[in-house]
């Protein structure tokens, strides 16, 4: 029997970001963790959430699966003790690459905001496209879907801006010091209210805008247009 479970926000935040964040700061001196333990102990937590969460739902998120890179790819720049450039370089990369992959994705007779917001699992696909067609409207609406894609995009593009600067700001001392590892904790307590609430803000804009053309262009409520 397949095993599932509703995914629990606080436990996330608390393993993925909180505890690792804490860590880094409080146990990578000398007369505690060290430097180097201290660094692998901290990226086991979101690896080993990561791998409960893929055997416990059995499938694969693609953010999950970034997200897991750019873990491994912070640990191997703390390991091999490279430049810190290159930290800032991946914290705007995977961000970046997934922006040009949805703005790429809008001139495609699937733009992503398809499969995030205007999903059969989130909406009533059938029912709006039916509306559309009744009035006349699907072409427009495909066009208001592509304008949203870039909006989405553009949230992805503001956290790789974001990821950048905040990176060569706070994360100055060389990979594989004690100082190095509190400054990646910082980075990533930082990295939550600073890019991925605005961010999250884009993407409720988004949700707005989708809502507010299916009203006009479909004539539903976004109650209607919700699948139940």
């Amino acid at each position: 029997m397949t095993v599932t479970a509703k995914p629990n926000p606080l436990a996330e935040l608390l393993v993925t970001l909180i505890i690792p964040s804490l860590i880094l700061m409080k146990l990578s001196g000398p007369d505690s963790l060290g430097a180097v333990n201290a660094l692998l102990l901290a990226l086991a937590f979101p690896l080993f959430w990561g791998a409960r969460d893929l055997f416990v739902r059995r499938k694969l998120n693609l953010f999950a699966a970034l997200g897991l890179l750019n873990i491994l790819l912070t640990g191997g720049i703390g390991l091999l003790q490279m430049d810190t450039q290159w930290l800032a370089i991946k914290e705007a990369a995977i961000p970046g690459l997934i922006g040009l992959g949805t703005v790429v994705s809008a001139h495609t007779r699937y733009p992503l905001v398809r499969i995030v917001l205007f999903s059969e699992s989130l909406m009533n696909v059938e029912r709006i496209q039916q509306r559309l067609s009744q009035r006349g409207n699907s072409a427009v609406f495909d066009a208001r879907l592509k304008v949203a894609t870039w909006m989405l995009g553009g949230s992805f593009f503001f956290s790789a801006v974001m990821n950048y600067t905040l990176a060569i700001w706070i994360v100055v001392s060389p990979a594989g010091t004690t100082a190095f590892n509190e400054e990646l904790g910082r980075l990533t307590l930082l990295s939550y209210p600073m890019i991925a609430l605005p961010s999250m803000l884009i993407m409720v804009a988004v949700l707005y805008y989708m809502a507010r053309s299916i009203r006009e262009l479909a004539g539903l409520k976004l109650a209607e247009a919700l699948k139940r």
